[in-house]
Formats: structure tokens, sequence, C-alpha cells
């Protein structure tokens, strides 16, 4: 599932901050290489756990003290990630949400994260999808101008 976690990502974003500086570029990158990794690692890896997006904060605060613009930019890479385990469910799952400290096998875990099942992720992309119509719709990509607003720094201007 990728538009599914790129398109709820942002618009989850967009709904609670509204801030149109905001770089939804790296917000969507945070948000599906969870999804990414589980493909190429083939079980739940450390990365579906809080401790991972929270550890990717810490780094981005540490490295960019005193840098606002890049931190402003890079502070979407962790968000993400947290939206991702959101959107994913993993908090239905003790073990996961809170690996290591729980302990325990991740790869045991996957089928609490992953229960809806190839049908469930079926329906999700679908939903993502016309999510991502409406999405394009409403920050009128279809205008080259908003569009390179997006592609060069990231900015959406929704209505």
């Amino acid at each position: 599932m990728i538009v599914w976690f790129a398109v709820t990502a942002v618009a989850a974003v967009w709904f609670v901050f509204r801030d149109p500086r905001f770089d939804y570029r790296l917000l969507i990158v945070g948000a599906v290489v969870p999804s990414c990794t589980m493909v190429v690692g083939g079980w739940l890896l450390i990365i579906n756990s809080v401790v991972a997006a929270m550890a990717v904060l810490v780094v981005v605060m540490l490295a960019t003290a005193g840098r606002r613009p890049i931190r402003r930019t890079l502070l979407g890479a962790p968000i993400g990630m947290l939206l991702h385990l959101v959107f994913r469910g993993v908090w239905s799952s003790t073990q996961v949400f809170w690996w290591p400290f729980t302990g325990g096998d991740l790869a045991a875990s996957e089928a609490v994260i992953t229960g809806g099942g190839i049908v469930g992720a079926i329906i999700a992309e679908v939903i993502g999808c016309a999510a991502a119509v409406v999405l394009w719709r409403r920050a009128r990509l279809d205008d080259p101008a908003y569009r390179s607003a997006f592609v060069t720094n990231g900015h959406l201007v929704l209505s």
C-alpha cells in the first residue's frame, strides 16, 4: 500500500497544520518508506515501530539545531513515519508498536498489522487513489504553476 499512506498523510497534515509552507515531499517519503521496506524485507521491520520514528525525529532535531529552514523541511519525514504507524494500525499490537521495549519477535507479529490481507490492501489502495484524485483537484496540480511549486519546494495550495 503506497498511495493509501501517501494521500492519507498529506490529508492529515494539511487538515491539522494548514501551513502553506510545509514541504509535503519528505512527508510522503516518510509515509511510504515503511511499506517499501516491508516489501523488500518480507517481514515487519524495526522501521514499523514508534521507536524508529522517534529516533529519526531526534536525529533531525539534533542535526538541525539552529537551522530552522532545513528543520522545517526535514521534519516531514518523521511526521510521515508516525502517520504511517497510525494509518497502518500499528497501535493495535503492543509488541510491534513499543518494540524493543516489549521484546518479542517482530516477524511473528506481521499478521496483526496486515490483517486485512490482499483484499484489505486493494480496498485501501482504491480509496487512496480516489482520495488522490480529490487531492490533485483541490491542490490544482493540473495547473503547471501549482505543480511546479510542489515539485520544486513541496508546497501545496489546498483550499
